[in-house]
């Protein structure tokens, strides 16, 4: 592995890749859309238990969907209940013709089997895009509901006019939320693209000939500048909430976890990226403003299939 000391540094300007300025303009899209529907679209999302962080995404999306007059409702079923039981509650959400969008807020319980669960979603209300339905139509370059997340990062490089087409682009985990999307959707835009993970080896040396390097591994600081091609565009996905200090000072945010207790990092270490790339979003207000706003955007996209299959 190469010393810090050997990786050649970016002499030019950092530009910041601003997530709330590319969300304003998708939400401001989507608001003559939903008025050229006949009815409201309708989102539901069931929220299992009580997880302190899935209530906070779930009210950020409830907020989404009031100041956009898309319908949503908030199914709150038991922390105890069973497979069996949240399939019949999703079975009545696929039956009803106002709800267009069916979202089951992860993680599930333990005694609940997550798969089976995503899987009963129909595939027209799939409004997260991970059905192997829609999954399949993104492989097959078809018009369907995509992965929120990697799609929210293809439209802030279609916001920046980052061109793709023939660009090496380097994608850091292979989740099927984030990393398997995102490489599809990078190869579509005619990118060269390579996956890496916990298994690859020499990953700093795969990730250094990167022109475009996304981080979606889920370690909080794991891409330094060992990682980054000077000048390369650092797309960060993590959300890692650290809870020692004196990593939050080596990541420049001492001052916010002496504020709050507590510091929110990504997958790249932000002072690093700072020093090497040409283009990085930070974190927050990076990736993560996009991802609720992509979440609008697919159901939208779904109450517009239902209304033109019921005309």
């Amino acid at each position: 592995m190469a010393g810090a000391s050997s990786v050649r540094l970016y002499n030019g300007d950092v530009q910041i890749l601003d997530g709330t300025k590319v969300r304003a303009e998708i939400l401001a899209g989507l608001k003559p859309r939903i008025a050229n529907l006949k009815r409201p679209p309708g989102l539901a999302v069931v929220l299992v238990g009580h997880n302190p962080a899935s209530e906070i995404y779930v009210r950020g999306k409830i907020k989404a969907c009031g100041e956009l007059g898309i319908f949503s409702e908030k199914l709150t079923p038991p922390e105890s209940i069973t497979t069996e039981e949240l399939l019949d509650v999703i079975d009545e959400l696929n039956h009803r013709p106002d709800i267009d969008g069916i979202l089951v807020q992860m993680p599930l319980p333990k005694q609940v089997d997550s798969r089976r669960v995503l899987e009963s979603i129909a595939p027209d209300k799939d409004c997260d895009g991970f059905h192997p339905v829609n999954v399949g139509h993104l492989v097959a370059g078809r018009r369907a509901p995509r992965a929120c997340t990697p799609a929210g990062i293809m439209e802030m490089l279609k916001y920046y006019q980052i061109p793709l087409a023939g660009r090496r682009a380097v994608v850091v985990g292979r989740s099927d939320i984030v990393g398997k999307p995102m490489a599809l959707m990078l190869l579509q835009e005619n990118a060269t693209v390579t996956i890496c993970h916990s298994r690859t080896v020499d990953i700093e040396e795969e990730c250094r000939r990167a022109d475009i390097l996304v981080a979606a591994i889920g370690r909080p600081g794991f891409v330094t500048r060992d990682f980054i091609a000077p000048g390369a565009i650092v797309i960060d996905v993590g959300q890692n909430r650290i809870e020692d200090r004196a990593l939050a000072e080596r990541f420049g945010k001492a001052a916010e976890f002496d504020k709050k207790g507590s510091a929110l990092v990504g997958d790249v270490n932000p002072i690093d990226a700072m020093h090497c790339a040409g283009a990085y979003t930070p974190v927050p207000g990076g990736v993560g403003p996009l991802t609720i706003a992509m979440l609008m955007s697919n159901t939208v996209q779904l109450a517009e299939k239902h209304q033109a299959v019921n005309e």
